[in-house]
């Protein structure tokens, strides 16, 4: 009998020690609750040990396996680096530019948080090879740019057509025109595909889809942006025979109520990137540096008249407004007049651009000429064709398709634009053509 009294008194010995643990007994506020599982975190692209060059979207996934938790971040490390904040959490990505790294092995680490917890760091170990030389004697480059989808409403969205015709031009460029793959980049929305045409939710980063030729996919955000157009003045300022083509398409910036003028009268055209705009004089100033003396520029947006500096009807901008991107051994053209607003298909891109690029790679364009006002005329007399198309020719084809062809008649108040110094600024010094 007594042993029972000594257990019973144990035993309540014991509960009252934990009720008082549990109720601030000892004058400590305890929490009675599971341990925080900790978040995971994968890598998915690039695989261990590939080899990169200039641009590469590092992408991958995180997950949590408290149903009350969420991940709050992921956060990449590159080499010594310190750790940066990536973009997006159950998936994710980060863009990291390497045309100014050192080529070596570099180690890329990755860890997601909860709010609670850090997971266990993930590790891959990639090479940069950035070439030092033009491995092709064709020196040139190509950059094409579209940020489609950065709008929150459907119905602003401009869908995943500018990314196809990016690459159908890219193609082109490449299978008829000798530029080497490592020299094109394509840069789209955040640097994700996404389902519904764009309209959907992300499905994979574009470095990571299939596509045919070995080409440098990015984001077209604004850091890629400069990077990859600092790049490409670097190189072809090196060679003087190098030959550039850049497109650029998205949203351009104006006030669609005033029908006649845009809004833009006393204002520079403006044209969207997916996280910022940038505008004539600012592209102009960003190309200032380029030697080449054959390059094409193509803007196709809404008031996009500004960076070819011109107005409408192929008038001049004022002194004030001037761009700076035309320059002696450039063609710069515009989609629309300054004060037009543009088209787009969205499975297919911009109405303008679609035309320019059927005329030039169907050679369908050959013989065309400006006509009154750059309105774009045909010359079917053998004299005027020499079985090639020139970026004029494909302009002026352009024009007169949507002046003349009833499926568009809806888009011809677009007026695209050119202004036209190949080789050479002014009238008489011009008279050349460009053949990509």
């Amino acid at each position: 009998m007594k042993y029972k009294w000594i257990v019973a008194l144990a035993v309540i010995v014991v509960l009252a020690l934990l009720v008082g643990a549990f109720s601030g007994f000892f004058g400590q506020n305890f929490n009675l609750r599971l341990l925080n599982g900790k978040p995971t975190v994968t890598i998915t692209y690039p695989s261990n040990g590939a080899t990169i060059a200039r641009l590469v979207m590092i992408s991958g996934t995180a997950s949590d396996p408290d149903k009350e938790d969420n991940i709050s971040s992921v956060e990449i490390k590159i080499g010594e680096d310190d750790w940066a904040t990536a973009t997006g959490t159950t998936l994710w990505s980060y863009d990291w530019t390497t045309y100014t790294s050192q080529n070596g092995m570099y180690t890329i680490s990755a860890r997601s948080y909860d709010g609670k917890d850090y997971s266990e760091i993930k590790s891959i170990t990639l090479t940069v090879n950035n070439p030092t030389s033009i491995d092709s004697g064709s020196h040139k480059w190509a950059i094409f740019i579209a940020a489609a989808n950065f709008p929150e409403e459907n119905d602003t969205k401009l869908g995943n057509g500018g990314l196809y015709l990016a690459e159908d031009m890219a193609a082109y460029l490449i299978e008829h025109n000798q530029y080497p793959t490592s020299n094109i980049m394509i840069l789209f929305d955040d640097g994700w595909i996404r389902s519904d045409n764009g309209y959907g939710t992300k499905e994979k980063t574009l470095q990571a889809r299939y596509h045919k030729y070995d080409m440098t996919y990015g984001s077209a955000i604004t850091a890629n942006v400069l990077a990859s157009l600092q790049y490409l003045i670097t190189e072809s300022n090196k060679y003087p025979d190098s030959e550039v083509f850049l497109w650029i398409f998205n949203h351009g910036a104006g006030n669609q109520k005033q029908s006649l003028t845009g809004g833009k009268i006393l204002q520079s055209s403006e044209i969207f990137l997916w996280d910022d705009t940038v505008t004539d004089k600012e592209l102009g100033d960003i190309l200032a540096p380029l030697e080449s003396k054959k390059a094409a520029i193509l803007i196709d947006a809404c008031y996009a008249g500004g960076f070819a500096d011109r107005t409408i009807l192929n008038l001049r901008t004022s002194l004030l407004f001037r761009s700076g991107i035309p320059h002696d051994g450039r063609i710069v053209i515009s989609g629309t007049s300054k004060f037009r607003t543009g088209y787009a298909s969205t499975t297919q891109g911009p109405i303008f651009s679609l035309l320019w690029f059927k005329g030039l790679s169907s050679g369908k364009a050959d013989g065309f000429r400006p006509g009154l006002f750059d309105r774009g005329v045909p010359r079917n007399l053998k004299m005027f064709q020499d079985g090639k198309v020139s970026v004029e020719e494909a302009f002026y084809y352009a024009r007169y398709q949507l002046r003349t062809d009833e499926k568009y008649q809806d888009f011809k108040s677009m007026q695209p634009q050119i202004n036209d110094e190949y080789p050479h600024r002014g009238f008489l010094r011009n008279r050349g053509e460009l053949i990509l």
